[in-house]
């Protein structure tokens, strides 16, 4: 488990009011090595240090994936974790046996301000809430090419028989309707999991029922539409020609240089393309995967990683100052200015910059409107089948059936369930 280390100490801050901690401390760091996390703690830490002399950091990194993943268990399991640590909300982090090893934040003062939406991915199954978020939200949507919209006169859609009669249009008028990209696998997920919102709009308790084996995708005719839709696409041939082949990089190009109408993507997708090219998100907007009724108009949100201290830290009261600190406002604030905002971030109060990307300012009103955003079913539930993206490649392809696709999800859910040790299944 190789990681590296950066130590920031306390720096003396002209101007800055410095508030009393409970305990003069060095607290260790463990945060991903992602270059914007990287970023975002570094300046957290030394703005903390600033406000507060008496504690200093010591950052790790990890790597990511199943080897970050080990990383984070194993030093859970044998009591040597960082006093503070980032890792994901949601189904991984039900993974971690939270009641048992993660300290709770339910009473902390910053929890006052914590968007509604986040608070399941980070909820133990008594209730207690155990992190705090770290960066800004995602979506799962479609981007679209604007001047497509503009030049062939469409409305963004709200519902999926508008959805498809504009990629109609846009068929007709010599344009990919629904750019996908194959080639980049885990993106044919996207579409199937970002309909969720659709599901729970009709069926609130289905995340409760589907993770007590009381629901699946292939008898709930409900959540079986979100196989349905990658299979109505595939069937009216709405694909580019190189779906298959086609790398992400390639889909966002697409949509930027008008070759595409649609891209089924999350959010934090623009990143990669702005980062080549910083013009070219003004000519993409962003909206929901519609559903069946115009009733019902919401995004699927993938909550921000969260802020986790161990139960067994050695020094428990400094490290909770500080992660309700870094969910305040103020540490909001300061990870917008380190790496800035693709997306919402999940503090009431904390002002995102007005120069957004277009995809982004589009995602913003889902946000501030309450109940047209939900979590992810894997923010709700620990169930989520490892075939997933190969399944949904195969539907999404035209090589099976939604019925025959839905049914192979099943079965690879019920697997992993047993696995984790779920009561009924």
């Amino acid at each position: 488990m190789t990681m590296n280390r950066m130590i920031f100490g306390a720096f003396a801050g002209v101007g800055l009011l410095l508030a009393p901690t409970a305990n003069a401390a060095t607290l260790t760091v463990l945060v991903d090595s992602n270059t914007e996390s990287v970023n975002a703690m570094q300046a957290l830490t030394e703005a903390y240090s600033q406000a507060h002399p008496d504690v200093t950091f010591d950052l790790e990194t990890r790597p990511g994936g199943s080897e970050g993943d080990n990383i984070i268990k194993t030093r859970l399991a044998i009591g040597e974790m960082a006093d503070i640590f980032n890792y994901n909300a949601g189904s991984l982090f039900l993974n971690l046996k939270p009641i048992q090893t993660l300290a709770d934040l339910s009473d902390l003062p910053s929890q006052s301000t914590i968007k509604p939406v986040f608070k399941p991915g980070v909820t133990s199954v008594d209730g207690k809430v155990r992190g705090v978020p770290f960066g800004a939200a995602r979506g799962g949507g479609i981007f679209y090419n604007k001047k497509i919209y503009a030049d062939i006169g469409l409305q963004v859609p709200v519902t999926w028989q508008q959805f498809m009669e504009n990629n109609k249009k846009i068929k007709e008028a010599g344009f990919v309707p629904v750019v996908q990209t194959y080639g980049t696998s885990w993106t044919s997920q996207v579409l199937f999991l970002g309909d969720f919102f659709n599901i729970q709009a009709k069926q609130p308790d289905f995340a409760k029922l589907y993770t007590e084996n009381k629901a699946k995708y292939a008898t709930d005719p409900v959540a079986f539409r979100s196989f349905e839709k990658l299979e109505e696409i595939a069937k009216a041939d709405y694909l580019n020609k190189d779906y298959g082949a086609a790398t992400i990089d390639d889909g966002l190009r697409m949509i930027a240089d008008a070759k595409g109408a649609h891209y089924p993507m999350l959010s934090h997708g623009i990143r990669a393309l702005l980062k080549d090219d910083p013009k070219a998100a003004e000519s993409i907007g962003y909206f929901a995967v519609p559903g069946d009724d115009d009733e019902h108009n919401g995004l699927t949100a993938w909550l921000p990683p969260a802020l986790y201290v161990p139960a067994a830290s050695p020094n428990l009261e400094a490290a909770k100052q500080f992660v309700d600190w870094a969910a305040s406002v103020n540490g909001c604030e300061t990870m917008i200015k380190a790496i800035g905002a693709s997306g919402p971030y999940m503090i009431d109060g904390c002002a995102l910059p007005t120069n957004l990307p277009s995809p982004v300012a589009d995602m913003i009103p889902y946000f501030q409107t309450e109940g047209r955003t939900a979590p992810a079913l894997e923010f709700l539930s620990p169930v989520k089948g490892p075939a997933l993206e190969q399944i949904t490649v195969e539907i999404g392809s035209g090589i099976k059936t939604a019925k025959q696709g839905a049914a192979l999800y099943d079965a690879d859910v019920g697997k992993q369930a047993k696995q984790l040790g779920l009561p009924n299944w």
